[in-house]
């Protein structure tokens, strides 16, 4: 059946633009802090248009992949790299976010925040205000802050369900559709002061996969004017007939 083809072969190509479209956002981001890639899951779309059985591809169901990134030594008092699968939260205009982007600053008012001036949140989604003339701030694994020897707040670290669906935000922030929870176990996760990690993009799969779409792209749109090139000679010999 030629028309069921050709709009086998379209559905096709529209999946293969979705991807596409988060391949090239992870390369635009391969060098952001925290950021976790977009993934495409793919289906086929079962109809019935006559006897036979057609299968049509789906434009696919985007995800953000939860795979940690590289650990990178910077040195800073002020980073933090997150070790297990917690999140810290930050207060955004929209509510709370959560990110793995752990580079902060210190406000003149004290209030520690991100480094695009969201205020980090500790397990209560309090605001953390620290001495801004107290000097560099010592973080230890279970995210107790320290100045001149005197604890003056608690990281927040966050967990957030393995099922939730994660919507971006800022830079790298993700907002879950579901509540996450503070981590009380420290035993397997914690934070590493002057550490920051990676986006979880391996620029070498994201390349390849720009290559095997585009052939992907071609290869279909090939079909595609071989379908039509046989739905036009079929056009002329019944219109001959």
């Amino acid at each position: 059946m030629v028309v069921p083809s050709l709009y086998v072969s379209l559905s096709g190509q529209v999946a293969l633009e979705r991807r596409l479209e988060t391949v090239a956002r992870n390369v635009a981001n391969m060098d952001t802090v925290g950021y976790r890639a977009d993934e495409v899951k793919f289906d086929s779309l079962v109809k019935h248009p006559g006897k036979d059985d057609v299968s049509f591809s789906s434009t696919g169901e985007t995800y953000i992949s939860t795979n940690a990134g590289a650990i990178k030594q910077t040195g800073n008092s002020l980073d933090v790299a997150i070790n297990g699968d917690g999140w810290l939260g930050i207060q955004t205009g929209n509510g709370v976010a959560y990110t793995r982007d752990g580079r902060f600053q210190i406000g003149v008012d004290g209030i520690l925040r991100s480094i695009e001036g969201n205020p980090v949140l500790d397990s209560g989604n309090a605001p953390i205000i620290l001495d801004p003339l107290g000097g560099s701030p010592e973080i230890t694994k279970d995210g107790s802050i320290y100045q001149q020897g005197r604890q003056v707040g608690v990281l927040g670290l966050f967990s957030i369900p393995q099922d939730a669906q994660l919507t971006r935000t800022g830079n790298s922030g993700v907002v879950p559709d579901m509540q996450a929870e503070p981590v009380l176990d420290f035993a397997e996760n914690g934070f590493a002061q002057g550490f920051v990690e990676g986006s979880n993009i391996n620029p070498i799969s994201e390349i390849t996969k720009l290559i095997t779409i585009t052939r992907a792209f071609e290869s279909t749109n090939s079909m595609m004017q071989s379908m039509e090139s046989i739905r036009q000679e079929t056009i002329r010999k019944l219109g001959g007939s």
